[in-house]
């Protein structure tokens, strides 16, 4: 845990939180912290500052929080990736966080399993604690937005032309004859397929919206490895 992140609702003064909990054990029992230490804190997707502990009680800690920096960014960039397996989206969405994604949409494709929209991992909470988990890791506050899409010709057809508005087109695609941008520091949608890539249908689909097939080399990534590679890349 890098940053103490907080909610609103841990808020029981101005300037006095009381958490409890998997962030009170890293704290009290992984970091062995005391009453007068500080950490580095910030609000989910406000500004950061440093926490004193006040007090340190049997199961609660409170602390008295200045909040007077802002959080690092978020990356100018909209990933669209398809829906990974379960074990590996818990992973991803912790990276996605912590490389500082702004949005993602986790979508359908040819090989995608039925199976995979059924995970407990899609629902709402848990999604959000991988991605508190990330943040805390990064140091920073900006939480993703993170939004599911079942049917892919639909939502190429109906929306994908105003999500990617005014951005680069690309989609990670392996075997593409140009390599993907460095350093584009630009605004981009980006499309992430599945271990193998999106199916030609898929690509074609997305060409049609003005998507560019791009490559990262010869080698076929994992999809946790793609993300972090191409996002690194884009955005030095």
């Amino acid at each position: 845990m890098n940053l103490l992140l907080l909610e609103n609702n841990d808020f029981v003064g101005d300037d006095i939180v009381q958490i409890a909990g998997r962030r009170y054990e890293h704290i009290v029992n992984i970091l062995k912290l005391s009453v007068g230490s500080e950490l580095k804190t910030g609000v989910v997707n406000g500004p950061t500052g440093v926490s004193t502990i006040v007090d340190v009680g049997q199961k609660e800690i409170r602390l008295q929080v200045t909040l007077d920096d802002r959080s690092e960014p978020a990356l100018p960039v909209t990933v669209l990736l398809a829906l990974p397996r379960p074990k590996m989206l818990k992973r991803i969405l912790q990276n996605c966080a912590n490389l500082g994604l702004a949005k993602l949409y986790l979508i359908n494709s040819y090989r995608v399993e039925k199976s995979y929209w059924q995970s407990p991992w899609l629902d709402e909470d848990a999604i959000r604690q991988q991605l508190l988990l990330g943040l805390e890791q990064a140091g920073t506050t900006t939480l993703p937005s993170v939004i599911l899409r079942k049917r892919f010709k639909p939502f190429v057809e109906d929306e994908l032309e105003t999500i990617a508005a005014d951005t680069e087109r690309l989609v990670a695609q392996p075997g593409a004859n140009t390599p993907a941008p460095i350093a584009l520091n630009k605004p981009a949608t980006l499309a992430i397929g599945p271990e193998g890539g999106f199916i030609p249908y898929e690509v074609d689909k997305l060409s049609e919206r003005g998507f560019t097939p791009v490559s990262l080399g010869r080698r076929i990534l994992k999809v946790e490895t793609a993300i972090t590679a191409i996002l690194s890349r884009l955005y030095t």
